[in-house]
């Protein structure tokens, strides 16, 4: 064994990480480890840096050795505040905690309990709550290594996110009220710092106060992330000094003008670069987020979000009524924002706010209707095939939550997911994309994801886009909609083949993954298209939706057209589906057909 990979080596087929330290920590601790023979074995020892004595080196000790360091050196806890297995009551029973700091006027009495544990957050959480609320500490840690979560023990049926445990001479209140801007969120990235995903903080919501609110999650989680985004929205002006600063350091200059570089999956060694970028810029003018929990009563941090909310609706119209307000009580709201606080949503893709979207809606019964989340990459490929051009018009008629017409405006514009402002020039192209989806809540989370990207109106619109011959019924007579869909629409009427005909459409792109599950059964929608009926003549009694959808793509797409569009494998290898794929022959150019893998679509959907 020698002394390079020995940390590793122990590490080996467990579920402990080091993501969160550093090199030179991980290195400080190898230093320190010799073997002794036991048992006959050679074995990984190191003296501890807490109780002074030589301890055998397993998985969690190595977490535990690494994390007490970092207290010592970087937030200057001396030992003497420092103990290892800690005591815990519970009645007749007692249990140990893995590292305690105690008060520092009180050095009997634990201030900030810490457990290394390799289960998953959710039980290492209760168990961190249990030793909380039994000792009364007020501050909690759980780390395995690879992710963390900092609390604040409100009472013991509230646990609120915190950014950061205090230093040795700080205070609880000092965590609570700093000054925190732009820079600051960049730096202390929830996602990125304690490797969580936005689905993650919204499960771990669910657990703490969704669950038992009597509200609809959808709806509460969406009014906190689109209000979370407007927050990010305002400082859009320090995101741009940001970005001064970054392009005058040279790495991420070279980064920038290097169309190989792959900006959506930059690693450890980039964000340890770009934190080191950020952090010496002068933030003193920055503006101070105010999507935050800085210690003041709940109620009063609720009047300040729904004000942030009502901007943000005022902003960013027709995704949620002007009456609409959180559902969540004071407390619960307060709990819900400590949590997003420290998360930043405005990144180089949409996968962050997209996965979360796309779980919320999907606990809605989304999957039933065979809509699935289309990964990324599968729509960045398509998009990258069909290469759309400044003033082509692009369409998806099945747009979910908006994933294919969003990355048409990034390979348009080349303006990713980032709060700036973009340029009249690049707007006017934004409204040559359009999206038409069924389903309200997709719709509703597409316009906010495409009003952003595309900085101020939306083409996403709500329809059945099989259905086309009962347009008619929302665009002429439901005033509801027409408020919050007409300006698309009318930029939609102008590309119909013939006036006041729905069906025939002059887009240059159409790019859809449309659903699958279930079949149309209703004849009235049959007998609109020609894979209606049989081969001789005769209706067919039902029309599987995808199939339907194939049809109906061709009719938006004028002579030249081009689509990509996502089917089962079966449409292409099914004897019984000659006749799609005669019909498709018949009706256009088939260029590639490209397969994908069985597992392609499954971390997202979670099926199996």
């Amino acid at each position: 064994m020698t002394q390079p990979d020995i940390i590793q080596k122990i590490l080996k087929d467990s579920a402990y990480h080091l993501a969160l330290f550093s090199d030179d920590e991980i290195c400080s601790l190898r230093e320190k480890v010799f073997i002794k023979i036991t048992r006959g074995k050679k074995t990984p020892y190191v003296n501890c840096i807490v109780r002074g004595k030589n301890i055998q080196l397993k998985p969690e000790e190595v977490v535990r050795q690494l994390y007490a360091a970092r207290l010592i050196k970087q937030y200057d806890y001396g030992k003497k505040r420092l103990a290892f297995e800690y005591s815990v009551n519970f009645g007749r029973e007692k249990k140990r905690a893995d590292i305690v700091i105690f008060d520092k006027d009180r050095l009997d009495t634990a201030y900030i309990i810490i457990e290394l544990k390799k289960p998953k957050l959710k039980d290492g959480k209760n168990q961190l709550r249990s030793y909380c609320n039994a000792t009364g500490a007020p501050i909690g840690v759980w780390t395995n290594g690879e992710q963390i979560s900092h609390y604040h023990r409100k009472d013991p049926n509230y646990f609120e996110d915190i950014t950061d445990i205090p230093k040795a001479k700080q205070s609880l209140k000092d965590i609570l009220t700093e000054r925190f801007t732009l820079k600051d969120l960049i730096i202390k990235d929830e996602l990125t710092n304690k490797r969580k995903s936005l689905k993650d903080k919204i499960k771990e919501m669910e657990d703490e106060v969704l669950a038992n609110a009597g509200v609809d999650v959808f709806e509460e989680v969406f009014k906190l992330i689109f209000t979370k985004l407007y927050d990010e929205y305002l400082s859009q002006k320090d995101k741009g000094i940001i970005n001064y600063f970054l392009r005058k350091d040279t790495n991420f200059a070279l980064r920038e003008s290097n169309p190989q570089y792959d900006k959506n999956s930059s690693g450890d060694q980039d964000y340890d670069a770009l934190k080191k970028t950020v952090s010496r810029i002068d933030d003193e003018d920055f503006r101070v987020m105010e999507f935050r929990n800085t210690g003041q009563t709940d109620t009063e941090l609720k009047h300040k979000i729904h004000d942030l909310f009502n901007q943000a609706k005022e902003q960013w119209k027709g995704v949620f009524p002007e009456s609409s307000a959180f559902g969540l009580s004071d407390s619960h709201l307060s709990v819900c924002v400590s949590s997003l606080q420290d998360v930043k949503l405005f990144n180089s893709n949409l996968l962050v706010v997209d996965e979360a979207f796309e779980y919320l809606v999907n606990k809605s019964a989304k999957s039933e209707k065979g809509q699935y989340f289309t990964p990324r990459h599968v729509i960045d490929m398509c998009v990258q095939m069909l290469n759309p051009k400044r003033g082509e018009y692009m369409i998806d008629t099945a747009s979910g939550s908006c994933g294919f017409p969003v990355h048409t405006i990034f390979k348009l514009t080349g303006h990713l997911f980032t709060n700036e402002e973009i340029p009249e020039e690049d707007k006017r192209h934004v409204l040559k994309v359009f999206g038409i989806d069924f389903d309200e809540k997709t719709v509703r989370v597409a316009r906010t994801l495409n009003l952003i990207a595309g900085d101020g109106e939306t083409n996403v619109i709500h329809l059945n886009t099989l259905d086309f011959e009962r347009w008619n019924d929302k665009t002429e007579k439901d005033r509801k909609w027409i408020n919050t869909y007409g300006k698309g629409f009318e930029r939609l009427e102008k590309l119909r083949v013939e006036k006041n005909d729905n069906k025939c459409f002059n887009f240059d792109i159409l790019m859809a993954n449309p659903p699958f599950a279930g079949d149309i059964k209703e004849s009235r929608i049959l007998h609109q298209y020609e894979l209606g009926f049989k081969a001789n003549g005769k209706a067919q009694t039902k029309v599987g939706r995808d199939i339907l959808f194939i049809e109906r793509n061709l009719d938006f797409l004028k002579p030249g057209g081009r689509m990509a569009i996502v089917l089962p494998q079966g449409r292409f290898n099914n004897t019984s589906d000659k006749h799609i794929r005669k019909f498709i022959a018949q009706h256009g150019r088939i260029l590639g057909v490209v397969g994908l893998h069985g597992n392609t679509f499954k971390p997202h959907t979670e099926i199996g």
